[in-house]
């Protein structure tokens, strides 16, 4: 993210692999916006609930890539 949640966005909009989706479910989740969050998290496949701090998160999916 680096600070700049708007062109992180605007990158992980236009990648479409499970990683790319579950990394957009952490940005809505940052912004607070739970729908949209679960969404991306449904399509990633991935829970919701697994990470309460986002930026743990974060680090987890940037380390497994």
């Amino acid at each position: 993210l680096n600070g700049s949640w708007d062109a992180s966005h605007k990158i992980v909009q236009d990648l479409h692999s499970s990683q790319a989706f579950w990394i957009h479910a952490v940005l809505h989740k940052i912004e607070g916006d739970e729908f949209n969050s679960r969404y991306w998290y449904e399509r990633a496949q991935q829970s919701y609930e697994a990470y309460n701090d986002p930026k743990q998160e974060l680090i987890f999916i940037r380390n497994n890539l």
